[in-house]
């Protein structure tokens, strides 16, 4: 515990590729305590996990030394400004070890920790008589694993800052945990201190998506300014675990209540019950307040004991994909385009049987500008001009070569008005997919490696008699509102969203943008409204959760994206397009709300 009233800690990076440019802006110009980095992704995990088996000195997000912390490490060391980071992905002493040849061409010296034990790789055979089954659909071990990674809490990252580490590198972590281990570590939380524990996962989660929480992908994306010098996000956070979200003075982006509360609901299930290995967190309550012009005070989580397992991510093999893209024009140019997608399919199915090769495990056809994420809620009937994306998935490599030898004949063999071939005959992807499970923490030994010193870490075992966790799910609705005199108006007249992906399940975050709107969407935005409008791809079930504090609805949609990652086919494999499907919905508003508030105009028409 260092005693201080205040850390301010700024996210350089949000993902596995995103712009250097955050860490030089932050490290100049944002009089930080801390500089974050969060690379993973689940999908990242999967790529990470592939390069490692190409190159063992590989599996770790290469652009955090090569292009980020070599440009920063002298001002980084100058500054004392301390370093905390998942870059280490599925090999993180691979990446300590390319860090530490970087500060010695550098000249700079900084003590460098790694926090182990996420990896349980070499113990696959060992989990596999532990009968574990995934988390979602129950299925049993695979045969064969390529990683095993459980997501870790903070409390490693605290104890390697405790150490005298100026930078700590871990493997899998919640994402939040790299803000989190800092703070508990700066004021001393104990594992039972569970509200603040909540309050700084939410500062955690505010600015781990990078831009994300400074105005990027904001449902109002025209009243951002700056896209081309976008600012990242910077937290000032207090030991009571509440905070102000803020960015660098001059930069591109927005910060304000709506800005935040996007973020704030994006991908965390239940807002009663968000389960992090740490704390579980009640997000309900959270208020949010503008204090000045981009900066946003967030107060009010409450929390309470974690349970006693982690969440294990594993990949395993699981065969071939090929992908390729398309252009159909012409007055018919989506019945063209299905009908030259089915002539390949079909032609390549028949090449298979001559082979001897099974069908395939998956096939997907997508029409880009026929409004097919819309569902049945598309508008656009006769498109002129359409991107044909056609993708499958085969057990056999050479299954998926026989498709990719049968695209190019339909050139001259199919119809007129297809352009756009520009990528060549698409070559063998191999698949990765995801098997998640439950372990007892009591089974998944945490160290820390500070220059080559290992200590083990006390992990918090939560009470005996701690409560069960309740699914809070929400399906009542509020008190109908009558449609007498009603007219319908667009869900984005009335709210912000945002949407993402946890494995197979999609998530839809939104928010309202007054008080009066709240209650119109608990009443119209149903859990089986939802579920109607994205009934081409929903293959389970749609919960529908409450936070009342940002005047929010939160929707996690089960088997909603084909797979997820990048097992799957689709176009939008993490279910990015969710939120503007949703916001184009529509519900009656009793129509002197409508125009009282200035959203008559935006009726549909």
């Amino acid at each position: 515990m260092t005693g201080k009233s205040m850390v301010r800690i700024g996210c350089g990076a949000g993902f596995w590729g995103d712009s250097d440019t955050g860490a030089v802006q932050l490290v100049e110009r944002g009089n930080i305590d801390y500089l974050v980095f969060d690379y993973l992704a689940e999908i990242t995990m999967s790529l990470l996990t592939r390069a490692k088996l190409k190159d063992p000195q590989q599996g770790y997000a290469t652009d955090f030394v090569t292009r980020v912390m070599a440009k920063v490490l002298p001002q980084v060391a100058a500054k004392a400004i301390k370093v905390v980071t998942n870059a280490g992905g599925v090999n993180p002493i691979a990446c300590r070890a390319a860090l530490q040849a970087q500060m010695d061409k550098a000249g700079v010296k900084l003590k460098v920790a790694v926090v182990l034990g996420d990896d349980l790789f070499n113990r696959a055979e060992e989990l596999r008589e532990l009968d574990l089954r995934d988390m979602d659909n129950g299925a049993v071990m695979p045969s064969k694993l390529l990683s095993a990674n459980a997501y870790l809490g903070a409390r490693g990252i605290a104890q390697a800052l405790s150490s005298g580490a100026d930078v700590v590198i871990t493997g899998r972590c919640v994402d939040s945990a790299v803000v989190l281990g800092p703070l508990m570590h700066e004021f001393g939380w104990a594992d039972g201190d569970y509200d603040q524990l909540s309050g700084g996962s939410l500062l955690g989660h505010l600015v781990e998506c990078g831009c994300m929480g400074t105005g990027g992908l904001f449902s109002d994306w025209s009243t951002v300014p700056g896209w081309e010098n976008m600012g990242f996000p910077i937290i000032e956070c207090r030991p009571d675990g509440s905070g102000t979200v803020t960015k660098v003075a001059g930069t591109g982006g927005l910060v304000t209540p709506a800005t935040v509360a996007e973020q704030m609901v994006y991908e965390i299930g239940d807002p009663a019950a968000y389960l992090l290995p740490d704390v579980t967190c009640d997000w309900r309550g959270v208020t949010l307040m503008q204090e000045a012009a981009d900066r946003v005070a967030v107060s009010g989580a409450r929390g309470r004991a974690p349970t006693a397992s982690y969440k294990v991510c594993a990949t395993y093999p699981n065969g071939w994909r090929a992908t390729t893209s398309l252009t159909v024009t012409g007055g018919d140019a989506a019945a063209k385009a299905r009908r030259v997608a089915e002539a390949i399919l079909a032609k390549a199915r028949r090449v298979l049987r001559q082979r001897g090769l099974a069908d395939f495990l998956a096939t997907s056809v997508e029409l880009v500008g026929a409004e097919e994420v819309y569902g049945a809620q598309a508008r656009v009937t006769r498109p002129r001009e359409v991107m044909l994306k056609m993708a499958v998935h085969h057990a056999d490599r050479g299954g998926v070569e026989t498709f990719a030898l049968e695209i190019m004949p339909a050139l001259t063999a199919t119809a007129p008005g297809i352009a756009g071939f520009f990528a060549g005959r698409p070559a063998p992807v191999p698949v990765v997919r995801l098997f998640s499970f439950l372990l007892d923490k009591t089974r998944v030994p945490v160290t820390v490696d500070v220059g080559g010193a290992l200590a083990n870490v006390a992990i918090h075992e939560p009470p005996a008699s701690a409560p069960v966790i309740a699914d809070g799910v929400s399906s009542a609705a509020a008190p109908a509102v009558s449609t007498n005199d009603c007219i319908p108006v667009r869900i984005g007249a009335l709210a912000f969203a945002r949407s993402g992906d946890k494995g197979d399940s999609a998530n839809i975050g939104v928010v309202a943008r007054q008080p009066e709107y709240y209650e119109l969407l608990r009443t119209c935005l149903t859990d089986r409204a939802v579920a109607d409008l994205f009934a081409h791809y929903v293959k389970g079930r749609v919960r529908r959760y409450e936070v009342p504090g940002v005047r929010g609805l939160n929707f996690l949609l089960e088997r909603a994206l084909g797979g997820g990652g990048i097992a799957s086919l689709r176009i939008d494999p993490q279910g990015k397009n969710f939120a503007s499907v949703l916001l184009d919905m529509t519900i009656p508003v009793p129509r002197k709300l409508a125009i009282a508030h200035g959203v008559a105009t935006d009726a549909a028409a």
